[in-house]
């Protein structure tokens, strides 16, 4: 007989890596503010919290959107390497500079351990620090239409998939931060990084994460709102806000982006 504890790691891997294929798939279609809004979303954490909640109490949930919130901060490391390196180099010197620069952002976060206040106003005054620096970046567009390799999809299914189980599996053994953290890692980015670059060129991918910067403020915003809410509202209602949040903040700036063109 299987066990059932096998079967919903496996529920648990299919859903989140039918989520985050689905939505990816369809940012590809779109130009690079779209795709950005869309790739900026919880598409890859918000199965993974999920499925955190389903296994842990509210306490837990609130203190790993902490480890979220550092993972998000460590993204302004991972998208100001890229961007301007894309514009002179490759995939692969371009993406391993990025994921250095997130992954030592995210220890110095972790060792530096700021309070919940200051990673609030960090997330803003850095990504809006982006926004500014990005501004030359953000209309480039591919040369030619990308086509999309067999084995795109079945990778990042793959890459998403592991990322859930692992996450979910360990989470009892590294405590909520560390779990917050792993479940907001980059996965959606840097796939998209791999995955473009190669087809639309450097320039073109560099757009897309460069129209990411203000997104992830609301991405920080979010979960904040779950940090502060998991406890008095439960899980289930919390998680529910902060997805309303990051829908709603990417929304009104795709509708402030058309206003100012």
């Amino acid at each position: 007989m299987i066990d059932p504890w096998f079967l919903m790691l496996v529920l648990k891997m299919a859903t989140a890596a039918a989520v985050v294929v689905g939505c990816s798939l369809l940012a590809e279609r779109s130009g690079p503010m779209i795709a950005a809004m869309i790739a900026t979303l919880p598409i890859s954490a918000g199965p993974v919290f999920v499925f955190l909640a389903l296994e842990h109490d509210a306490a837990f949930i609130a203190q790993s959107t902490l480890g979220g919130m550092t993972s998000n901060l460590a993204n302004a490391g991972l998208s100001l390497a890229y961007v301007l390196l894309a514009q002179r180099f490759g995939t692969l010197a371009c993406l391993t500079a990025a994921l250095l620069a997130w992954t030592a952002v995210l220890f110095l976060l972790r060792t530096l351990e700021p309070s919940f206040v200051v990673m609030i106003a960090a997330t803003i005054l850095v990504y809006g620090g982006l926004h500014l620096l990005f501004r030359p970046y953000l209309a480039a567009r591919p040369k030619q239409p990308p086509g999309r390799p067999w084995y795109l999809i079945p990778m990042r299914a793959a890459f998403v998939a592991t990322l859930a189980g692992t996450v979910t599996t360990v989470s009892a053994y590294v405590g909520p931060t560390w779990s917050g953290s792993l479940a907001a890692l980059p996965v959606v980015l840097s796939s998209m990084i791999a995955m473009l670059q190669p087809r639309i060129g450097g320039p073109a991918t560099a757009a897309v994460i460069a129209n990411g910067a203000l997104a992830l403020i609301g991405f920080g915003l979010a979960m904040a709102l779950v940090h502060l809410t998991a406890v008095p509202l439960g899980s289930a209602g919390s998680l529910s806000l902060g997805l309303a949040l990051c829908v709603g903040w990417n929304l009104a700036l795709m509708r402030l982006s058309r206003g100012a063109r």
